[in-house]
């Protein structure tokens, strides 16, 4: 078995804020998407306690929960539509006060006009999951190949494995398409509606004791986040760009990200801005996954997770690897197939 990937790590999943908030992004029409994504979650545990075990390497599972926050009476009325669709849903989410949700995290604005609480609502540190899934294969005997250009190797209509530079091959009785936001863009590959939507990012050091579980807010119709994670470390989150794959940090970009985290929470602003980035996720026509067969005999497609790649990570590990050896996905995968899009 083999990975072939021009440089592992430097992706989405290196930008990524590794929150699993299945209850906090429940949206309208996603419903199958929820459902895979709360199976997924329920999943973490368990997937975590064997990563750590056999690579050694803590992902930093954090369960303290998310709270979602408001400031003006426009976000107040989008909190309640947001908790009255989770309640439809029969999901965990409790409305509190402005003083109950500083009394959860102490270092709020006292400015915000009232929250929702979602205890089953985590994050991981997606590098360090990354890292440690990486050490995990690679004990087990996965190689890793790192090529610049590659294209998909095609016999008799059947996917072969992959060509390499200078004529090298990688020959595979099966393929499995997973490269994010580019997996469009492999030569060789049938036509896929995945396309990039640029995310910036921020970093920042010095926040020990700041939070204890993510913050996401409304800041007056804008969506910003707050991820505290490896000790002293906070992520704050993201543009939502239609812009290619440009991966160039723009001062607007950090400002107003920088703007509406200090906003909610003012302590923010002591804070050392360690690093800023971009990058593109892989978004599709309902943002949901692309999971199983394609259109070519040999290719099993595991891409188009737009905003929740790291948290669907176990639930596609497991669908990918039935289909690999079954021919089939299990009954959860089975509404993400490509043919959900038609011709």
């Amino acid at each position: 078995m083999a990975v072939v990937d021009e440089a592992p790590g430097t992706g989405a999943s290196y930008a990524a804020a590794g929150m699993l908030a299945p209850v906090a992004e429940a949206g309208y029409g996603e419903e199958h998407l929820l459902e895979l994504c709360r199976a997924s979650l329920a999943r973490f545990p368990a997937f975590v306690a064997e990563l750590e075990r056999e690579s050694g390497i803590d992902v930093g599972l954090r369960t303290l929960g998310t709270c979602v926050v408001g400031f003006d009476a426009d976000d107040m009325v989008a909190l309640d539509v947001l908790h009255s669709f989770q309640r439809e849903l029969g999901l965990s989410a409790e409305r509190v006060v402005a003083r109950e949700a500083r009394r959860r995290e102490p270092a709020l604005t006292p400015r915000l006009r009232g929250a929702l609480h979602m205890a089953g609502d985590h994050s991981v540190d997606a590098r360090a999951l990354h890292a440690a899934l990486r050490a995990v294969a690679e004990a087990a005997g996965v190689r890793m190949v790192q090529s610049r250009s590659a294209a998909l190797w095609v016999r008799h209509g059947h996917a072969a494995g992959l060509q390499l530079a200078q004529g090298a091959r990688v020959a595979a009785h099966t393929v499995v398409l997973a490269l994010g936001a580019r997996s469009a863009t492999l030569p060789g590959v049938p036509p896929l509606p995945v396309r990039p939507v640029k995310g910036q990012i921020l970093r920042l050091r010095g926040a020990s004791g700041l939070l204890a579980g993510t913050v996401r807010a409304m800041v007056r119709g804008r969506q910003v986040y707050l991820v505290p994670y490896a000790g002293d470390h906070l992520i704050v989150g993201a543009t939502v760009e239609e812009k290619g794959f440009d991966e160039t940090v723009t001062a607007g970009g950090v400002y107003d990200l920088l703007r509406d985290a200090i906003e909610v929470v003012p302590g923010v602003t002591e804070l050392e801005l360690v690093e800023t980035l971009a990058r593109p996720r892989p978004g599709t026509p309902d943002n949901a996954p692309i999971l199983g067969a394609s259109t070519m005999p040999g290719l099993v497609l595991a891409c188009g997770h737009y905003r929740n790649g790291v948290l669907l990570t176990p639930v596609t590990a497991d669908a990918v690897a039935e289909m690999v050896v079954t021919g089939a996905l299990p009954e959860l995968a089975a509404p993400f197939t490509i043919h959900r899009f038609g011709r």
